[in-house]
């Protein structure tokens, strides 16, 4: 019963120093929270939370705030995933549902995660290498030249035109177009590479397939990240030189950044990492909350956010998982 108390002490100590970022007293927990004990009971818990490392007093505050350790048993033992309501699931849906291709998905996903939940979002582009062959299209737009249309399980679709050196009539393009597909759909693009280079074939097939090769092999979205919601750091000016600061020269540097939101192994699982836990040192005052995201539970790259400790946990996981599934289901419905 006692480590339950003190659970609930440590939840509402959180849960106010959040919303209001001053030390917490035992008087105003009972008042606002109503525990059921007395003030002096909860100072004793308090005191033993202290002990343990979960919260701390700091200067001569009679209050105190959640530590990093604090915050972890918050996140592991009372956080929990909160459900987002069903105007916010209508309002994510219909923000993401006007996306027009893949530029537009991250965009639209990155500013919508940083209004959401008022950090910083990060959005990491779909890694081309782990993507799939979703289909080959062939288009002519003229005896003897064609357009080669490349579609990816991201959603990304690269477009190629090319010069044949014969005439392809409407059943020539057809059996192409069945041979490319029997070849690399469901492929992933090293291996689907490889297999439409082994297609034997007269000149009109090999100018097609290099064309393919080369759509294959264009890496412009490795590596690259969008980010949104900077601004949203002002709120935090008391902790400006120990959490601000720091990340905002994190910004300018996407390398850091990726690092930060690490590679997402599972879709479906939010990570949180608070503090230290992180792989910057001189990022410790800073908690990552992320995501991976792709189709049809195949993991892509990984989304999140990142703010100073002081963040509402619950809601934060509850917006990274709510948007990280649209973004899966548009690219799955791509």
């Amino acid at each position: 019963m006692q480590n339950d108390r003190r659970l609930e002490v440590l939840r509402a100590i959180v849960e106010d120093y959040v919303a209001t970022e001053e030390p917490v007293g035992s008087k105003a927990l009972v008042e606002r929270h109503g525990l059921g004990v007395s003030p002096a009971t909860v100072r004793n818990d308090m005191a033993v939370l202290e002990e343990e490392g979960y919260i701390a007093q700091p200067h001569t505050s009679a209050g105190r705030v959640p530590t990093d350790k604090g915050y972890r048993l918050f996140v592991d033992r009372l956080a929990g995933v909160k459900p987002m309501s069903p105007a916010e699931r209508r309002a994510i849906a219909s923000f993401l549902d006007g996306a027009v291709d893949l530029d537009d998905v991250v965009q639209r996903s990155v500013r919508l995660l940083s209004q959401l939940t008022r950090q910083v979002a990060i959005v990491q582009y779909p890694t081309l290498a782990r993507s799939t062959v979703r289909h080959v299209e062939l288009v002519s737009l003229a005896p003897t030249r064609l357009l080669v249309v490349l579609i990816l399980s991201t959603g990304r679709v690269e477009q190629r035109l090319v010069e044949v050196a014969a005439e392809v009539d409407e059943e020539g393009l057809a059996e192409l177009r069945n041979r490319l597909n029997a070849a690399a759909a469901g492929v992933v693009i090293a291996d689907a590479a490889a297999a439409l280079r082994a297609l034997p074939g007269d000149p009109v097939v090999t100018a097609v397939v290099e064309s393919l090769v080369e759509a294959m092999s264009d890496h412009r979205s490795d590596g690259r990240i969008a980010v949104a919601g900077a601004s949203n750091l002002a709120r935090y000016g008391d902790s400006f030189e120990t959490a601000v600061r720091p990340l905002l020269e994190a910004l300018e540097e996407h390398v850091v950044l990726l690092k930060l939101i690490g590679e997402a192994t599972s879709s479906g699982m939010v990570t949180v990492r608070i503090g230290a836990e992180g792989p910057y040192a001189e990022l410790s005052s800073t908690s990552v909350v992320t995501t991976g995201y792709g189709p049809r539970d195949e993991v892509l790259a990984s989304l999140g956010v990142v703010g100073p400790t002081r963040m509402d946990y619950p809601g934060t996981m509850a917006a990274v998982r709510a948007v990280a599934r649209y973004v899966s289901r548009i690219l799955d419905e791509a």
